[in-house]
């Protein structure tokens, strides 16, 4: 079985992602597997995983097999369902079994979805895989109701500091044709001279993938800024005014949101005042970074980078924090959701939160396990453990993710104690709820929000094209974090919160905002009840009712 363990540590997604599939395998000293097998069996499973992972979810095989993850799934249910040598394991190991016993399920969802999408045989999709083009790579399409190859937009963000929507239509994009849907940015023979404007998020325009504005005059001197969708809808939501105070930005690097940050608050200048922003960066490689991004975009008469400031080691009692009035939060995440980082197909992962399923520990790694929001505790609901053999790659995959979800949920928790404070963004480009939802409910639970009024931002008092964008939160995941599992409050929740799907027809990555403002409502939140949450020291922070939450001393670090 290691060499499903080693190529699992590939498949699942990392933050410390770098260099090619082919470097990260063949220069990896820690496989026991060979080198070959396992990128041979990645870039096979990543092809085939946006099929995979819909057959995994229908067949509920995450649910009824506790022992497996995500990634260990795609790749056992590949070669079962898909290698002519089968699976590489002998016929009683476990993992294997937990397979198995499953075949005729697994394969009859693989022949359902064969037939929606038109093919007659195996062999007919086999070929089909083997020819789909998506982004420069051999795919799949994520979406199964279409035999289209679904590509992802070149999307452009107009500089409103330097530039208007109008201006760039009539210079940079004069010779386009502007059409009425995304989709027709994607396919035709005209594609790479259509330009599509975006419905949602203002001075937002789509191009033809891979459409190269880098030798453009508007480019080059910062009119036109390259940016995915999905990361223009933190500083539209949070809808900073001046009149609220200063803003924040707590972890600004490389700097995209803070320069549309800064446009969004020139926009909502009604009063005359000067806008201003303080940009924190505790890397000063980053941070250097980001000073550029500022300086190309115009606004360095907005914008103050705290170059080396660590975000959680301000005091929000001094100045000038006690005059933040706005809060973007945007925290290290696991990237999950991020497409086109590697040399292969963008990996579709089914959902390990579908119906609740927690993948369940190792006794090998013996950790405590709290009665705790899935995941950010330690994994198996109860207490209850599965024996399996330990896979030391995938295992600090989910080490890492719950040390993310600490640190995370620390930062928002320390964004509520700035007593000046009236709204706050909170976003990631990960598709995990361990990261998104989970935290989101565990900060709702704190008596940081009871003591200092704060609450989610409802979907019906979101700005325009945030109200109107159709995909929301995950509603189990949501029901999950609840005390008394109200389907009412969880779906109150999930509307709230806003979420970006990879490769879909939407064009954008994979990504989660949700914003809290500065507005007691009682009785809301108190059904949540109290819980713990474990930091990535594997102490507990108690976040309920019983036990006041101080926030974090000056002196803490992450």
């Amino acid at each position: 079985m290691s060499l499903y363990y080693d190529a699992a540590r590939f498949l699942a997604p990392s933050e410390a992602k770098s260099g090619s599939l082919k470097s990260r395998v063949f220069g990896s000293k820690e496989l026991r597997a060979s080198p070959k097998q396992v990128y041979a069996l990645v870039a096979e499973a990543s092809k085939w995983s946006p099929i995979l992972a819909e057959v995994v979810e229908k067949s509920q095989l995450l649910q009824h097999e506790r022992k497996l993850t995500p990634s260990l799934a795609l790749l056992l249910v590949h070669d079962l369902l898909l290698s002519k040598s089968g699976i590489a394991a002998p016929a009683t190991h476990p993992l294997r079994l937990a397979v198995t016993r499953h075949r005729a399920r697994l394969g009859a969802e693989l022949t359902k979805i064969r037939i929606r999408r038109g093919f007659g045989s195996i062999d007919e999709l086999r070929s089909h895989v083997a020819k789909v083009d998506v982004g420069g790579t051999e795919g799949i399409v994520p979406d199964a109701a279409s035999l289209k190859p679904m590509q992802h937009p070149r999307w452009v963000r107009i500089n409103t500091l330097k530039s208007t929507l109008d201006d760039q239509l009539q210079t940079t994009f004069a010779g386009f044709e502007i059409v009425d849907s995304l989709e027709q940015t994607l396919v035709g023979e005209s594609a790479n001279k259509t330009l599509y404007v975006d419905k949602h998020v203002p001075d937002l325009v789509a191009l033809a993938p891979g459409t190269d504005l880098s030798k453009t005059a508007a480019y080059r001197k910062g009119l036109i800024i390259l940016q995915d969708k999905a990361s223009c809808f933190p500083a539209y939501l949070l809808d900073a005014k001046p009149e609220y105070g200063t803003c924040l930005d707590a972890c600004a690097a490389p700097g995209n949101k803070t320069t549309h940050l800064a446009a969004v608050l020139k926009g909502s200048n009604k009063t005359g005042g000067k806008p201003r922003i303080w940009a924190c960066e505790r890397d000063k490689v980053r941070a250097g970074i980001l000073t550029d991004m500022i300086g190309l975009a115009g606004c360095q008469n907005i914008v103050t980078v705290k170059a080396g400031q660590d975000f959680l080691l301000l005091n929000p009692e001094q100045k000038p924090w006690s005059e933040v009035g706005s809060l973007l939060l945007d925290p290290s995440c696991s990237g999950s959701g991020i497409i086109g980082r590697d040399d292969i197909h963008s990996v579709t992962l089914p959902s390990s939160t579908e119906k609740g399923h927690v993948p369940a520990k190792s006794r090998k790694r013996k950790r405590r396990v709290h009665a705790d929001i899935k995941s950010i505790a330690d994994g198996a609901g109860e207490g209850k453990q599965e024996a399996v053999e330990s896979d030391e790659g995938v295992d600090r995959f989910s080490e890492r993710l719950r040390a993310l979800s600490a640190f995370q949920l620390r930062i928002l928790l320390h964004a509520f104690r700035f007593p000046n404070a009236r709204r706050i963004s909170y976003s990631t480009c990960s598709i995990h709820a361990e990261e998104n939802e989970t935290v989101v409910l565990a900060a709702l639970r704190s008596n940081e929000v009871k003591q200092h009024g704060w609450r989610l931002l409802g979907r019906g008092e979101q700005i325009g094209g945030m109200k109107s964008w159709p995909i929301r939160g995950d509603i189990q995941a949501c029901q999950a974090g609840i005390a008394d599992g109200s389907l009412v409050g969880a779906a109150q929740i999930a509307e709230a919160c806003i979420r970006c799907r990879p490769g879909t027809e939407e064009g954008t990555q994979g990504f989660f905002v949700v914003a809290f403002v500065r507005s007691v409502q009682e009785g809301f939140m108190h059904s949540l009840g109290p819980r713990n949450i474990e930091d990535s020291t594997g102490d507990s922070v108690h976040v309920g009712e019983d036990e006041e939450w101080h926030g974090l001393s000056d002196s803490d670090d992450s």
